[in-house]
């Protein structure tokens, strides 16, 4: 296996620069360069008349005495109290408002406008009884770059981010708070002026719409799309890094050898092995293996291949999850308008989330263990039974500290990920009087995963430090694409000449690493 596409992460930079919300063809790719400012997107013709069709079963419902939840019924568990026609918009006005309560931190805005071009995606499927215009509200204020005020904590993931696409909502209304980016920065400001700055009007609500808007996973996907693509960049730095430090001990090539992992075929593994192979291809290094006295490496670099393949497994199935995801109806009840334009309307419950919750705490798991096996690593560029070289890399060895701390603080991070990858999916609890039962918590885990990765980018940023200062000092030349890996470290981290602060340094080349970087330099 070589270096194509198969086994390097994926790249925004060929998306083009408008993008069709349709509810079938989104990506993770394009949904961010959406929300980062990079594309826009509208609203498609057929989008709009299957949109269309929904929406007047809806109003056929309101002109009629039939009984539908959702239209003109409570909600939850007051599910049957029966709402009077000419109360309906005050219903759905009310539903946000009261909904409208969550707490905490307030969400980034890219990820709140990221959060909004998947509800309107999933409303774009021409199944939740929505009009257009609110489809095109939502799609012109991501254009514009409005985004609503959302505190981050309110949602059970179940009966869907209720509390989050309520505040969402909330300014669409013209109510409340938005972040409005303006000048190259955000800016606070009334929801009201955002909108009318950007020549918009607030939505008011018609039956079942403001359901349809709260009662979906947008939240939970946001979060975890913007993990899982700063997973996929990680688990290529994660191969770069141990090939970076299995040069720099002198360690064996042999344990990446293809005959290995093609006599065990897992995908993720021989992604991992051709990887490092490549990456170690060309080295003067691995000639002065040949007499030496080491029978095996470490776990930590023999078997990392074991260690790493399984995360890319397991991201590839959650890519393929969480793209069905961001392109489905996710609200409760469900319009359906036959060829024949019969409707029927049908509960059920696409609004849960415990894909998304289970999947977050795989990633939150896996976060932990390429952070572990990382750590390891540096331990052994540290001691100079494996590295040959002064204890720590100090140029004054007791004088002097080297990079010592840079471990430890390593070993810091990987407790916050051990405490971070508890399961948030078994923490149940019921709500509104026991109707809704079961509760995902794919909230609380979908942002707990995005905060692991950004942990689990810090603990390879210190090996990265470690490992190419340790290159420095050995005589020969590493293989081909350490090389490059180490020149572009150099970039972010200059040489240890003496003891000094490492915080900025570390931080940089930990954001950086998320950006992109070391997957930009193989094209």
């Amino acid at each position: 296996m070589t270096l194509d596409d198969s086994i390097w992460p994926t790249s925004l930079a060929t998306l083009m620069a408008e993008i069709a919300i349709d509810g079938n063809s989104l990506t993770l790719e394009s949904a961010l360069a959406i929300a980062k400012g990079n594309a826009t997107a509208f609203l498609p013709a057929l989008s709009k008349e299957k949109m269309q069709h929904s929406r007047d079963a809806v109003e056929n419902v309101v002109d009629s005495d039939e009984v539908v939840y959702g239209i003109n019924t409570g909600f939850g568990a007051l599910s049957s109290v029966i709402i009077e026609k000419d109360e309906l918009e005050t219903l759905q006005t009310n539903l946000v408002r009261s909904h409208a309560c969550g707490i905490g931190e307030r969400m980034d805005p890219e990820i709140v406008l990221l959060m909004m071009i998947i509800r309107a995606n999933s409303l774009a499927r021409g199944v939740s009884g929505a009009r257009p215009e609110i489809v095109e509200l939502i799609l012109s204020m991501v254009n514009s770059r409005i985004a609503p005020i959302v505190p981050r904590i309110g949602s059970l993931g179940a009966s869907g981010d209720l509390a989050p696409l309520s505040h969402m909502t909330l300014g669409m209304m013209g109510e409340g708070e938005c972040q409005q980016f303006m000048g190259g920065k955000w800016h606070l400001t009334d929801a009201a002026i955002a909108l009318s700055e950007a020549s918009l009007r607030p939505i008011k609500l018609q039956a079942k719409e403001g359901l349809s808007l709260i009662n979906g996973t947008s939240q939970m996907c946001a979060y975890l799309t913007c993990t899982v693509l700063n997973m996929e960049t990680l688990s290529f730095a994660a191969d770069a890094s141990i090939a970076c430090s299995l040069e720099a001990i002198r360690g064996s090539h042999k344990p990446f050898d293809r005959r290995i992992h093609d006599s065990r075929p897992q995908i993720g593994q021989s992604i991992s092995a051709a990887r490092i192979s490549e990456l170690v291809s060309n080295s003067e290094i691995m000639l002065s293996h040949v007499d030496c006295e080491r029978v095996q490496d470490a776990y930590c670099f023999r078997c990392s291949p074991q260690v790493h393949g399984p995360v890319i497994d397991l991201l590839r199935e959650v890519r393929r999850m969480l793209e069905i995801e961001i392109n489905s109806a996710t609200d409760n009840p469900l319009v359906f308008v036959g060829d024949d334009g019969s409707a029927e309307i049908i509960s059920g419950g696409n609004f849960h989330g415990q894909n998304l919750s289970l999947a977050s705490d795989s990633i939150a798991i896996a976060c932990h263990e390429l952070a572990s096996i990382s750590e390891r690593r540096i331990n052994q560029l540290m001691d100079p039974n494996w590295s040959g070289q002064e204890a720590f890399l100090a140029k004054n060895e007791g004088l002097e500290s080297g990079l010592m701390i840079v471990q430890y603080v390593a070993a810091a991070v990987i407790a916050e990920l051990h405490l971070l990858a508890n399961p948030a999916s078994t923490s149940n609890v019921p709500v509104s009087m026991g109707k809704e039962d079961h509760a995902s918590m794919g909230a609380t885990g979908s942002y707990r995963a995005l905060k692991s990765s950004i942990l689990l980018s810090q603990v390879l940023a210190n090996e990265f430090i470690c490992s190419t200062e340790a290159l420095d000092g050995v005589s020969e030349s590493p293989g081909t694409g350490v090389a490059k890996v180490a020149e572009w470290v150099r970039k972010h981290v200059s040489t240890l000449d003496g003891d000094r602060s490492l915080t900025k340094e570390c931080e940089n080349l930990s954001m950086a690493i998320i950006d992109g970087g070391i997957t930009s330099i193989f094209g």
